[in-house]
């Protein structure tokens, strides 16, 4: 199963976030928020990253859900094969990603359900 980590600013907000969307689409898929510095400041770790990276990787690939700024640069830094970054909104690429994940699905199919998050209307 893919596995999924959630790369914040803010540790509180990475761990909701977690905890929504494992409600939403199911505890059985790998995930893991990496918010905030190894102290608890606001910030972003490489370590706290790959950390999170080694816990959800079951094999299948794992997607990296960054949510604003220098986090997408942290995501970079981890990069690499099977360890892909999706440019999507935060919470709803979130929920799109565990839910599709939850189904079986292959890495590129739930990169591919996360980026249709940008689209999704409200109204």
């Amino acid at each position: 199963m893919v596995g999924i980590v959630l790369i914040s600013h803010s540790g509180a907000l990475a761990t909701e976030v977690a905890t929504l969307a494992a409600q939403v689409g199911g505890a059985e898929v790998p995930l893991a928020p990496a918010g905030g510095t190894e102290d608890g400041r606001l910030g972003t770790s490489p370590d706290l990253v790959q950390a999170a990276i080694e816990k959800v990787d079951r094999g299948d690939g794992v997607i990296l859900i960054p949510d604003l700024g220098s986090s997408v640069l942290t995501a970079r830094l981890v990069e690499g094969p099977g360890v892909v970054i999706a440019d999507v909104p935060f919470v709803e690429g979130a929920i799109a990603a565990v839910v599709t994940a939850s189904t079986g699905a292959p890495l590129a199919a739930v990169l591919a359900a996360a980026e249709e998050a940008r689209s999704f209307r409200k109204l």
